[in-house]
């Protein structure tokens, strides 16, 4: 099974090295035939060959189902125009990644907000209020003056019923509750399609229940009863603000792990940035990106109904989990003063044990 591994900015080779680490150490404990193939993009590969996203690395994106994407410094790169595109925008756009997928779960010995929860957010990634998604040709965001802006939404029947499908076939293989949320009792007609297709889908998954939440009450309901949510289903922007939201109460950003996927493919990212701040200092959490790494397995095992890479991947989370219980490894943003090697080299060891 081959893995493309692309590293990004700042932070990004560190957090990458220590993934890479541990799925070589998952490999030679389970005999998964795993073949890591390292390439550079970003900043990088904009030094090297004039392009932030190299044709070569998207065609080999194309041939390979399963991808890791590091976290990249697009405040830092020069106009798309000089060559300078967005991986993460250009990898989710020409390959119709329609689903990012975010657990947030609490985990035993970390600082969390939340006494208690474990839920995953289920985002449509292709439309709503993202001015790069909603239009054919140009820009989803405009100025008719100088002192009128105007935003379009795109929500369309298809990307409805795909992401809804994909919120209640995880539902089923968890505690089958889905909860959508919108905002129908102001955007009656855009949010309005959007729970129409979600009762749709709905019908066809009778042992999986279904409730629906206004965006704002989900908030609060999230602070003050996070642990009633199962799998939540939303469009984009409302799923992009609630799931940091989620993250932070369950510990922070630096924990969750997250996939952008379609039926066909998976690339595993994890939902924080480059974090140029803390670039080269051993500091940074590896956390996320160790478990967007464990989802991509987790996701290609339920595919290919591989038991040994879906036994991998349960012990990969159990054993991020035991060097979490342990705050002598935690990095500094959970409190700790472990580096992302120490956190590294811990969860190598406890990955053979």
């Amino acid at each position: 099974m081959k893995i493309l591994i692309l590293p990004g900015d700042a932070i990004g080779p560190e957090i990458t090295a220590v993934t890479k680490a541990a799925l070589e150490a998952l490999d030679f404990r389970f005999g998964l035939g795993l073949e890591l193939v390292e390439r550079e993009i970003g900043l990088a590969a904009f030094k090297n060959v004039g392009r932030t996203m190299p044709e070569d690395v998207m065609e080999e994106i194309r041939d390979t189902p399963t991808t890791i994407l590091g976290p990249v410094s697009t405040m830092d790169y020069p106009p798309e125009a000089q060559g300078a595109d967005n991986p993460s925008k250009a990898i989710r756009k020409g390959f119709d990644l329609f689903a990012n997928i975010r657990p947030s779960k609490t985990r035993k010995g970390v600082p969390s907000m939340a006494k208690s929860m474990d839920l995953v957010i289920v985002r449509e990634n292709t439309e709503g209020f993202y001015a790069d998604r909603s239009m054919f040709m140009g820009n989803g965001e405009f100025m008719p003056t100088p002192d009128l802006a105007l935003a379009v939404r795109k929500i369309t029947a298809e990307g409805s019923n795909r992401i809804a499908r994909a919120a209640f076939e995880l539902a089923r293989t968890r505690r089958k509750k889905v909860t959508a949320v919108h905002k129908g009792n102001v955007m009656r007609v855009s949010d309005g399609l959007f729970m129409r297709e979600v009762r749709a889908v709905a019908e066809e998954f009778p042992d999986v229940e279904l409730d629906d939440v206004i965006v704002d009450a989900m908030a609060a309901r999230l602070i003050r009863h996070p642990e009633t949510f199962d799998v939540v289903v939303t469009t984009n922007m409302f799923g992009d603000i609630l799931s940091d939201e989620a993250s932070e109460l369950s510990g922070g950003l630096g924990l969750g792990g997250a996939i952008n996927a379609s039926n066909e493919r998976a690339i595993a990212q994890a939902a924080h940035g480059s974090a140029p701040d803390i670039a080269g200092q051993n500091k940074a959490n590896p956390t996320a990106h160790v478990m967007s790494a464990q989802m991509l397995l987790q996701w290609t095992a339920s595919r290919s109904g591989d038991n040994e890479l879906t036994n991998a991947a349960a012990h990969l989370e159990a054993a991020v989990d035991s060097v979490l219980a342990d705050p002598a490894n935690h990095t500094g943003d959970i409190g700790g003063n472990a580096g992302t090697r120490e956190f590294g080299e811990a969860l190598v060891k406890a990955i053979g044990e």
